[in-house]
Parts: C-alpha cells; sequence; structure tokens
C-alpha cells in the first residue's frame, strides 16, 4: 500500500510542476507583437547577369560575394540611391551587403539564372 501511495504522490506532483510551469509566458490583448520584419528600404532588380540595387536612402557601401566565397563587387563611399554593376562569375547564388548612409546594414542572398 505504502509503495501505492508514493507512486500517486509522485504522479501528482510531477502532473502539478508541468501544469505550472511553462516555456513562454502568456501575451496580453494589449501588448504590441511584430511578427513581420519591416521593409528594407532597397530593392535588387535582376536583368540576366545585370544587377541594378535602387534604394529609398543613399548607400555608403556594398560588397557581393559569391557562394564559393569570391568577392566580385566591393564598392566603398557611394553616396547613391541607385547602383548597377555585371555579375562576371558563372555563379548562380550570390551574397550581398548593403549599407545605407544612415548606418544601418542589410543582407540579401539572391539567385541568378
Amino acid at each position: 500500500m505504502k509503495p501505492f501511495i508514493l507512486k500517486a504522490i509522485l504522479v501528482f506532483a510531477l502532473f502539478s510542476v508541468t501544469y505550472f510551469i511553462q516555456a513562454q509566458s502568456k501575451i496580453s490583448p494589449n501588448s504590441e507583437v511584430t511578427t513581420v520584419p519591416p521593409a528594407k528600404p532597397f530593392k535588387v532588380l535582376t536583368n540576366g547577369k545585370q544587377i541594378t540595387i535602387q534604394s529609398k536612402q543613399n548607400l555608403k557601401s556594398l560588397m557581393v560575394w559569391t557562394a564559393s566565397g569570391h568577392r566580385i563587387v566591393e564598392e566603398k563611399e557611394l553616396q547613391t540611391n541607385s547602383y548597377t554593376f555585371t555579375i562576371p562569375a558563372k555563379e548562380k547564388v550570390f551574397f550581398i551587403v548593403i549599407e545605407t548612409a544612415g548606418g544601418k546594414r542589410f543582407t540579401e542572398k539572391m539567385g541568378v539564372k
């Protein structure tokens, strides 16, 4: 009888603990939760191997790498809101780092045909 009572108390304790302990707190209806990240202040336009980056703000710097790690574009102190370049490599996946005049950096992964 004693082992049965100990097992019952143990089971009750485990269920009580799992009921009261939660991994995340509940969100109140008055709190503001943003699940959508803010829109990026630029667009990446492609036309074959020609890439155009248009921004609402002036661009400060731009770097582009291939997926294998080769840097194909590095421009600093641009001070323009549009930049066009042609991809010389035969790779199809690229990584772009854009820094605006406000100092914010954005990264983008893109592919071309």
